[in-house]
Formats: C-alpha cells, structure tokens, sequence
C-alpha cells in the first residue's frame, strides 16, 4: 500500500472512531435520563396549609413566648412583596402590638433588615431560611401561627385592595 493510501485509511478510521465517539456521547446526554446519586437530592418538603407545623422550622422563634405570630415570607428580589411594603406598613400600625412579626427571607439577615428598613417595615425578628424549605410554595406568604407554632391562617400572594380590611380584621381578632 502506498503512502497515500495510508493516509486515507488512516483518517477514514479516525473520522469513523471520532463519529462514534460523539454519538455515544449524544445518545448519553439527550436520550438516557440523568442517574444522579439520591443522598444528593434534598427531602421534599410538603406543601404548608392551616394546621402545619412550624416547630422546629424556623429555629430561634419561641411561639410560646410570642403568643399569636405574624410570618412573613419574602424576599428582596420579588417585585410582589415590594408592592406588598404598603400593606405590611399597615398591618404594623394597627396590629403590631397585638401579635409578633417575624419576616423570613432567603437572602442574608443584614441584607434582609436593610431591605425592611429601606421599605419602612418594622418586624420583631428576621430570620434567613430557603421559603421552600418551611413548606411555602409562593411569596410573598402570610402565616398566622399560634403559640404552640401550628399555622392557623394563611394568605398567599400579594393582599388586593379589596382582601386587605379581611386580613386585618383576622389579625385583629385575639
């Protein structure tokens, strides 16, 4: 065989080889599903309704000593919750005194005080939690708690004008 021909048999073998090589590869990415190890994958956590638990969920919080407590679950990043700020202003002028709030955010507690501070919202205590990890499926989420941490109201999504007078008038009743 002469040199030529080598050379083509040559790169004719390394353009079968290489073909071969790049759809194995295509068939493992796109038509086999991704095996990933399970200790990787975090536990699901189920929904949060009326009647869940929050003990244990957000530690640092003594329900007990709190009596009723207003969750907050927001975040510096949703548009909602900031158009919420008027309204949790509100529910902190007529019924702060009657009930703690506890606002729980994903980002880091110093940034989530100056977000609050920067929105004119005072709460009693802030805490950083990932929202999915207490069971909320939405923000901005507004939790009643009661003093032994079971969640005994719920309103999910940003409170429209004409829902905010029943949210207060909830919070208001002891």
């Amino acid at each position: 065989m002469n040199s030529p021909g080598r050379i083509e048999t040559t790169a004719n073998i390394a353009t079968i080889g290489v073909a071969v090589l790049l759809s194995a590869v295509l068939v493992k990415v796109y038509l086999l599903p991704a095996q990933t190890p399970s200790r990787r994958l975090p536990s699901p956590v189920a929904s949060l309704a009326v009647g869940a638990s929050l003990k244990g969920q957000l530690p640092g919080v003594d329900w007990g000593k709190n009596g009723r407590t207003l969750v907050l679950a927001i975040s510096t990043t949703c548009h909602f919750c900031k158009d919420s700020t008027p309204f949790y202003r509100k529910l902190q002028e007529q019924v702060g005194k009657s009930l703690k709030t506890v606002a729980v955010l994903p980002q880091p507690v110093s940034e989530a005080e100056q977000y609050l501070t920067s929105e004119g919202v005072r709460v009693d205590q802030v805490k950083q939690a990932a929202i999915g990890d207490i069971g909320v499926q939405g923000i901005p989420t507004m939790l009643l708690v009661n003093s032994t941490g079971v969640v005994t109201k719920m309103w999910v999504g940003k409170i429209q004008a004409g829902q905010e007078e029943q949210v207060l008038d909830a919070l208001r009743k002891g």
